[in-house]
């Protein structure tokens, strides 16, 4: 046996016991000791019934993702379950924690299952690029139809135990004492001589399902998923439950699963569940650096974006207090925060009482002076340097020593605005994105003289709101901003040389975009790039004539986008769909001749370049500066921030499928053409030099 897995006779009852902490992961070790454990138990006379169990916080969690990309070691899953489900004594699964994946596989392959009502199950396989491979897609319909099973695989979402006891997933469910309740019900079965009851001999009722269900069902999900492969396949997979024999499935599924498991998307899908987990390590921070207590928050600014980070806290059941200097906007915050709350409630995804604690979590003032027991502030103010000045000097007079003093900018220089503070060892910025309620990444921007203690109370503290964390140096823009703006100057040339705001939209919609830049231009307000150009040229910054220039056009039109109803589209009365304007199209048009640029046809291939490239350029000169620390936490930012498509990778992996040699050339090309703007990173010529990728940093 191996140290992995305990094997006990307990009277007429073999207990086989899984211990491979933290989550019981089915590492090389656990899948041999789990055959041999199944064998003796099979062979010992005295032996009439089987539980398989685990100890620690949770049953097999799924597979030991430090063997993902490597050669699998035999037994594989398939061997194990297949000796699993050869056994001729009733064996039950006792499960606790989380079944998940090659877990739950595992589980269909034993007789019956018992779980204690805190458990959960689920196939995940699907947010990896992959299906269950180990015979999930064909046992799981044959146990409780294909229409459930379908939306358990195909969303990879877990089922608490009494919903799956619904479904006919779990046999019998307790409240504590799973390993002694386990055993009276394997010896229950033993005794009563019950059937073995085998997945892989049922047959799926398919009698309710209309004509065309799988085709059908595929076509929703191109929607819902659109551009992933794996959904559809694990569609596939299902039917082929329905339409062949367990054997044949069982063959057909592992044939899918090797198809996804070499595809770049799941290659990318993996890339990013690991490079999420690595942004949470700030390399150069000691592991026991202290972290402070934060148990009440303040919010400056009751706008969008402030309401929506209060809602972030409040969610999380940390107090909020927000801010503003009248009454009738922090009215109109306090509204906004209470509004989400009511209809949460009413759409049942909070219960009444979860939701009235949450919007009475938050609170408003008018006066600074009430903010001196917060133990972090976030300022959302306007985007102004002067502004964001005055609300730091106030809050460093009021607030408590060891509080921490964050900026929400997006844009302007944190130790500029840590600089009138006299801690700016408490400063650093939390930049959201809107909205922030729903947007899961969280820009942590260092400043030059941040403590260790504050950006690690930061990292934590993302992880308690839901957010991913990522760690950017100070520069114009971080790490997201500073990229978007070689999109958007590209997007904004590419319409005055004659592509359309429909065209440019579509193409990157169609490559994976969660929507095209012309379209995210209007849904953020146009006016808010156009001040911001504004602040630069008041501050002598050069900016060419191109830039922005059909933007600027529209804003001064009174077009800021879908607040004012009309934008780079002009949108109906409550509706966002955009619909084409040709008075945009006269203005793009005029715009172009003012500045003596000819419109000329341009192909999808030339947007998807002119667009993306940028972005691979200029985070290859963030990484040489030092202001991110990891290739894969840039592509986390684009992930989470700005809806890269997932199964993409985010831009470094984009960069590095494509080939960083094949998108050097179309730099230098484009350099030729359009002069400097377009000059490659030294780290981009170095790497494609060399032979390498991203990845290999």
């Amino acid at each position: 046996m191996s140290e992995t897995v305990k094997y006990e006779q307990q009277g007429n009852i073999a207990l086989i016991t899984v211990n491979n902490p933290p989550v019981n992961a089915l590492s090389a070790s656990v899948r041999q000791g789990l055959v041999d454990a199944f064998s003796r138990a099979d062979q010992e006379t005295a032996i009439e019934g089987v539980v398989l169990a685990c100890e620690g916080r949770t049953f097999i969690a799924g597979a030991d993702i430090s063997e993902f990309g490597k050669p699998m070691q035999s037994p594989a899953l398939p061997e194990v379950l297949a000796a699993l489900n050869a056994m001729q004594k009733p064996t039950v699964a006792a499960l606790h924690g989380t079944a998940l994946g090659g877990g739950l596989e595992t589980a269909l392959s034993c007789h019956y299952r018992i779980a204690l009502t805190s458990a959960a199950v689920g196939l995940p396989e699907v947010k990896l690029g992959l299906l269950p491979g180990s015979g999930g897609t064909q046992r799981l319909p044959r146990l409780i139809g294909a229409d459930k099973a379908l939306d358990l695989i195909t969303s990879g979402r877990k089922a608490k135990a009494e919903e799956a006891a619904k479904m006919g997933l779990i046999d019998r469910l307790v409240e504590d004492k799973l390993e002694t309740n386990a055993i009276a019900y394997a010896r229950e079965l033993a005794e009563s001589q019950a059937e073995l009851r085998r997945c892989q001999d049922m047959q799926v009722d398919t009698s309710s399902l209309p004509t065309g269900y799988f085709t059908d069902y595929k076509k929703g999900l191109a929607k819902k998923m659109r551009g992933f492969e794996a959904p559809l396949a694990c569609v596939d997979t299902v039917e082929y439950a329905c339409t062949l024999p367990f054997e044949q499935g069982l063959e057909k599924e592992r044939e899918l699963f090797l198809q996804l498991m070499n595809s770049t998307q799941s290659a990318a899908q993996r890339h990013l569940f690991f490079a999420e987990r690595k942004a949470a390590v700030v390399d150069d921070l000691p592991k026991k650096t202290a972290t402070r207590e934060i148990n009440k928050v303040a919010v400056i600014g009751a706008g969008t974006m402030g309401a929506g980070i209060a809602m972030c806290f409040s969610n999380a059941g940390i107090p909020v207090v927000m801010l503003e200097l009248k009454q009738e906007a922090l009215d109109r915050g306090l509204t906004s925060a209470h509004s989400y709350y009511a209809d949460r409630k009413a759409k049942g995804r909070m219960s009444p009482e979860q939701a009235d604690q949450a919007a009475a979590r938050i609170t408003g003032t008018l006066s600074y002076d009430d903010l001196g027991e917060v133990d972090l502030v976030i300022e959302a103010v306007f985007e102004s340097m002067d502004i964001k000045h005055q609300v730091f000097r106030e809050l460093d007079r009021v607030c408590k020593p060891g509080a921490i003093l964050s900026t929400n900018t997006s844009t302007l220089n944190v130790d500029e605005i840590a600089a009138v503070t006299k801690r700016p060892e408490d400063v650093l910025g939390l930049h959201f994105f809107s909205p922030a309620q729903v947007m899961r990444l969280l820009e942590v921007v260092r400043g030059e003289k941040t403590s260790d203690e504050v950006l690690a109370t930061a990292m934590q503290l993302a992880g308690r709101i839901s957010k991913v964390g990522v760690v950017s140096g100070v520069c114009d823009g971080f790490i997201g901003n500073r990229m978007l703006k070689g999109y958007s100057r590209e997007a904004g040339a590419l319409l005055l040389e004659g592509a359309t705001p429909p065209q440019i939209d579509k193409v990157m919609y169609d490559f994976g975009m969660a929507m095209g830049p012309m379209t995210m231009g209007d849904l953020a307000g146009l006016d808010v790039g156009y001040r911001v150009r504004q602040e630069r040229r008041q501050r002598g910054d050069d900016i060419p004539p191109t830039e922005g220039a059909v933007a600027d056009r529209l804003v001064e039109l009174g077009r800021c986008g879908q607040k004012t109803g009309k934008g780079y589209y002009r949108y109906e009365e409550g509706s966002r769909k955009p619909i084409p304007d040709p008075e945009v199209e006269e203005v793009i048009a005029k715009t172009s001749a003012e500045l003596g640029i000819q419109h000329r046809e341009i192909s999808d291939n030339e947007i998807i370049e002119r667009l993306i490239y940028p972005l691979i350029n200029e985070a290859a000169l963030i990484l040489e500066e030092g202001f991110a620390q990891r290739p894969s936490d840039i592509d986390i930012v684009w992930i989470y921030g700005y809806g890269f498509p997932v199964y993409r990778g985010g831009p470094m992996f984009y960069a590095d499928t494509v080939g960083l040699d094949k998108v050097l050339d179309s730099i230098k090309t484009y350099q030729k053409h359009y002069g400097d703007a377009w000059k490659p990173a030294p780290l981009l010529e170095k790497l494609a030099a060399e032979g390498k990728k991203f990845a290999d940093l």
